[in-house]
């Protein structure tokens, strides 16, 4: 991982220009999730950030949903599954600061939430709290978890000179945009089939590394979309 993982593609395009080895383009997998629904809003139980009377935002609950999705088609070894939002703003020197504002057309960029790998063929279900069941100081361990291999989210290079928080984030870790951005925030829940068991990855990959490795072994893919925002006045029009 480069530092916080900023500035590549969002990996749901970067899937749709890509196919596996030997095949016209990446079939579809349907993903789904018992806790929101696609298009929605995600509830706060599931963010690392939750809206607070004063203060703006407490600490959230940082469960990971509930996600599932259908069978990969003949030849599937494994699976990934990767979240990204890519509206996290570019310029981070406004975000939470009183009398300012980040406005929608701020110049944007991505963030890893979920980095997660070598999810084996037979599993087609991660379970709520399965992943994250609590926001964790310093991060959670990253390699084998009990439905596949951690990689590190962008956590990891956001907390890294903060010394109440830094440490290696590994798995899920929830929402928390800036309480006074403009934009909802989109989070995008891809899974995608691979040809392969594993993808040799070690130690604290993030998931540009993980995207590297996916390529010429994808054989579907498919995402859930769930909204986010601590911003009063744009939470209040995300549909729920």
């Amino acid at each position: 991982m480069k530092g916080t993982g900023f500035g590549i593609v969002v990996l749901a395009a970067a899937l749709g220009a890509s196919a596996s080895a030997g095949s016209a383009g990446a079939a579809s997998l349907t993903v789904k999730s018992t806790d929101f629904r696609n298009g929605r809003a995600i509830p706060a139980v599931y963010a690392f950030c939750a809206p607070a009377d004063q203060g703006h935002i407490s600490g959230g609950q940082n469960k990971n949903p509930e996600i599932s999705w259908s069978k990969g088609p003949k030849g599937t070894k494994s699976y990934a599954l990767i979240v990204i939002d890519p509206d996290v703003p570019k310029d981070l020197s406004d975000i939470n600061k009183e009398g300012k504002i980040i406005h929608a057309s701020a110049k944007r960029t991505n963030f890893y939430h979920w980095v997660l790998v070598d999810i084996p063929a037979d599993t087609t279900e991660i379970a709520e709290g399965a992943d994250s069941s609590g926001a964790v100081a310093h991060g959670k361990p990253a390699g084998a978890a009990a439905d596949g291999v951690r990689g590190i989210n962008d956590y990891t290079g956001f907390f890294a000179s903060d010394d109440k928080m830094k440490g290696n984030y590994g798995g899920y870790d929830g929402p928390c945009p800036p309480w006074n951005d403009q934009r909802p925030h989109h989070y995008h829940f891809a899974v995608v089939a691979l040809d392969v068991p594993s993808l040799n990855l070690k130690g604290n990959f993030g998931g540009e590394e993980a995207e590297r490795a996916m390529r010429g072994h994808m054989l579907a893919k498919g995402e859930i979309v769930g909204t986010y925002s601590l911003n009063p006045l744009v939470a209040a029009k995300l549909t729920k």
